[in-house]
């Protein structure tokens, strides 16, 4: 791995970080609206039937809660991770045609799904996640095709 690679994967991971913890910040606000507790905590709700007292609600359910109402900082802490999982399969597999455009094809499959599930969301930032996961995934599959059919010269020019 290049010094250009590995300082582009520590600052992306360092925006991840970043963009993380703001949305987890922004997704406290969740505890002050109990109203939303039965519709934003899902991760909670896994462990039990509803959310009865703050102290019960899930952190991961204050990135739901953010994701769905201050779309901003997920966005972005969503792209970092997209960014940084992109990057870490072309150093994986830039040595192979098939692989690289195996992984984009899976996760362009990834990001559709995704879309999907988020598709029938009322708030702004679910419209926000399935267009970017929407946009997203056809990208990917676009550019998994791009990458297994292009066409080799068979011919390098040096200088």
């Amino acid at each position: 791995m290049t010094f250009n690679k590995f300082l582009q994967m520590i600052i992306a991971a360092l925006f991840l970080m970043v963009f993380t913890f703001c949305t987890w910040y922004e997704g406290s606000e969740i505890l002050d609206r109990p109203w939303e507790w039965g519709y934003s905590t899902h991760f909670t709700q896994v462990n039990a039937d509803q959310a009865m007292d703050t102290d019960d609600i899930s952190n991961f359910d204050y990135l739901v809660y953010a994701a769905k109402f201050k779309p901003l900082f997920p966005f972005l802490m969503v792209l970092a991770a997209s960014y940084l999982i992109i990057l870490t399969g072309y150093i994986l597999f830039k040595r192979s045609i098939k692989k690289m455009a195996l992984f984009l094809l899976g996760l362009g499959i990834l990001f559709l799904l995704s879309s999907g599930f988020v598709s029938n969301s009322p708030t702004v930032g679910g419209n926000i996640f399935q267009s970017f996961f929407l946009i997203g995934g056809m990208i990917a599959i676009l550019s998994a095709a791009l990458y297994y059919f292009r066409i080799p010269t068979g011919f390098h020019t040096e200088i």
